[in-house]
């Protein structure tokens, strides 16, 4: 293979991975972005579903305990 033509496809490839790097460096900073976006979103005094399973996981585990100290056998 000549000199000329495995410099071009040298410089092709690489030019190929910069491009490539570029794209997943641009997704990654914009996940990013996203994530601090939904970390930094006021909340609005409505409780989100994931915190009301828990509270209702809690209130469970509570009335547990209380029948437990109460005596009663569930």
């Amino acid at each position: 293979m000549p000199f000329t033509t495995a410099a071009v496809l040298a410089a092709a490839a690489l030019v190929a991975i910069a491009i490539l790097a570029r794209t997943a460096l641009t997704a990654w900073n914009g996940w990013l972005d996203l994530k601090r976006a939904e970390i930094a979103r006021p909340t609005d005094g409505s409780p989100h579903a994931l915190g009301m399973i828990d509270l209702s996981d809690l209130k469970e585990r509570l009335r547990k305990l209380e029948a437990i100290a109460a005596g009663v056998d569930l």
